[in-house]
């Protein structure tokens, strides 16, 4: 069963949850450790970017392989999407195949095995950055800045898959910012301290669609994604009215009666029904015409100097 992730993991100091789910937290960094002695495998008929996080979920990294994906094919590589394949996360793989040019399959050997025969000489992996089989040529880690780490623990004690420290194998950092984040300089302050050679580059998030919204409308707004939080702060920084929110579980599965009952509420109010792109494309079709989503635009500070720094790391690995 899916749950919600817990609210003491985003404390910026340890509870007592913390504290007693700490000594489990033995068990991932056991794992962890028996991955690092399995050699890692090297592709040298297709350059491999790997965008993922050590903060699990809510980070933006499925929208940062896109605007990556945009980016590079201005660039004229012969570009290609991956993605392992997992049931729960069909989101995703629908946005991901509406947006760019795609490869799933079950395994990530499999996925550069087929891109490598449809003649692609780049491909971005959406997560992946703890498979240790495969040895990318660019590592990149995405943060949501205003949570950063959480409370700093490993799972289940707190929201990270890997250690901090990781960071130091890393190439580079995804900062997605806001502009109430007062503790932004401090956070890459930490970020330098582990790796003084990582780039970092700061990305936000605007709402391509928002001409198509009447912002005098009162919302209902509703979401299954990994950081709630952030889909209805980026709705109030762009003015919209928000008089009721549900919050449902990552990569939530929608059945029909869970949308009647949202739209049962917003029509007793009189409010609109909104919801995220990544939620739209799991409502069943025939309740589809009553909700309205948002588009997101991911802008990338620098973005000139991302596709040199890209560009520059995959050279240096010929």
């Amino acid at each position: 069963m899916k749950i919600n992730k817990p609210t003491f993991w985003d404390m910026k100091k340890p509870n007592f949850l913390t504290y007693i789910l700490s000594p489990l937290t033995f068990l991932l960094k056991i794992n962890n450790f028996i991955l690092k002695l399995f050699p890692k495998k090297k592709y040298n008929q297709i350059k491999t970017i790997c965008v993922g996080n050590i903060y699990l979920g809510g980070t933006g990294k499925t929208p940062t392989c896109l605007k990556l994906y945009e980016l590079l094919k201005a660039e004229n590589y012969n570009i290609v999407v991956g993605k392992k394949y997992y049931s729960n996360q069909k989101d995703e793989v629908i946005l991901l195949k509406n947006k760019s040019d795609f490869i799933s399959s079950k395994n990530r050997d499999e996925i550069i095995r087929l891109a490598t025969e449809k003649n692609h000489e780049l491909i971005i992996f959406d997560d992946g950055l703890q498979d240790r089989k495969i040895d990318y040529d660019i590592k990149f880690v995405c943060f949501d800045s205003k949570i950063w780490i959480g409370n700093g623990y490993l799972i289940p004690a707190g929201p990270l898959r890997e250690n901090i420290n990781s960071l130091k194998k890393y190439d580079g950092v995804f900062l997605k910012i806001t502009d109430q984040n007062p503790n932004l300089i401090n956070t890459i302050s930490e970020i330098k301290k582990i790796n003084s050679k990582i780039e970092i580059f700061n990305s936000r998030v605007e709402i391509k669609n928002i001409n198509q919204f009447n912002l005098s409308n009162e919302y209902l707004i509703f979401s299954g994604i990994g950081n709630s939080k952030s889909f209805k702060e980026i709705l109030i920084n762009n003015k919209f009215n928000i008089i009721e929110e549900k919050i449902f579980s990552d990569h939530y599965e929608y059945k029909d009666q869970d949308i009647q009952k949202i739209l049962k509420i917003s029509k007793k109010k009189n409010l609109k029904t909104l919801t995220t792109e990544k939620d739209y494309v799991k409502i069943p079709k025939n309740l589809k015409n009553e909700i309205d989503f948002i588009e997101i635009d991911l802008k990338i500070d620098e973005e000139e100097k991302l596709v040199k720094f890209i560009k520059s790391k995959i050279n240096e690995k010929n």
